[in-house]
């Protein structure tokens, strides 16, 4: 019993730091040019932000659902599968979360996007820039190569910080958030194991984006 308490995070871990980022390398390289499409996917969604039209909730899920699923395929079942034999299952829960993206977004039209107001609205506009525009230059200002960039819409980390700015400012029901804060949750405790100096950040926006809806909900009228 007494050797389970020499155990650590990073006994578990089942890849180098080295190897983890050199994943993401030769993703960049293998599937570009998506980049550029991604971006241009992030853009779309803060253009139909900051204009009211009935269907720009549902067009704002419809390019979050295939960036989820974009990741699922083509980042953890194509690359991170290679390094980790739980990454099937978190291209399961990606799926689902696209799944439940299109139910609510789409089919149900609960997705209320309309221009930033307030101290929720703009709170969540800012999460989504964050992780559009900022979050990707986590890689050289930690030291790592800018090939390691990790994008909105092809990388779990920014994809699910985005789509929780949308969720706490689109007035989305509570289980939509559930995926996208557990993956948080895992990233930083992965990255914390690897001594990655951004560790923290992912969940720290997780943890704004979580605080802002539970605001909203206090706000709401009874």
């Amino acid at each position: 019993m007494s050797e389970w308490t020499t155990y650590t995070l990073a006994s578990f871990l089942l890849f180098s730091p080295r190897t983890y980022y050199r994943l993401f390398e030769l993703y960049n390289l293998a599937i570009w040019p998506a980049q550029i499409v991604a971006l241009m996917l992030g853009l779309a969604v803060l253009g139909l932000w900051l204009r009211r039209d009935a269907w720009h909730g549902r067009a704002a899920a419809a390019i979050l659902a295939t960036c989820w699923l974009w990741v699922a395929g083509a980042y953890l079942l194509g690359r991170y599968d290679t390094i980790n034999w739980a990454a099937k299952y978190f291209a399961a829960g990606f799926v689902i979360e696209a799944l439940l993206l299109v139910w609510a977004g789409i089919v149900r039209n609960r997705l209320v996007l309309a221009p930033p107001a307030g101290i929720v609205g703009w709170g969540g506009f800012v999460i989504f820039v964050f992780a559009l525009g900022i979050q990707p230059l986590a890689a050289p200002f930690a030291g790592r190569p800018w090939s390691q960039l990790e994008f909105f819409g092809i990388a779990p980390d920014p994809t699910t910080v985005a789509t929780l700015g949308v969720l706490a400012a689109a007035r989305a029901p509570a289980w939509l958030f559930v995926l996208p804060a557990m993956w948080c949750v895992l990233s930083g405790a992965t990255l914390w194991t690897m001594g990655s100096p951004d560790a923290l950040v992912t969940p720290a926006a997780a943890l704004l984006a979580l605080l802002l809806a539970g605001l909203r909900v206090r706000r709401a009228p009874a």
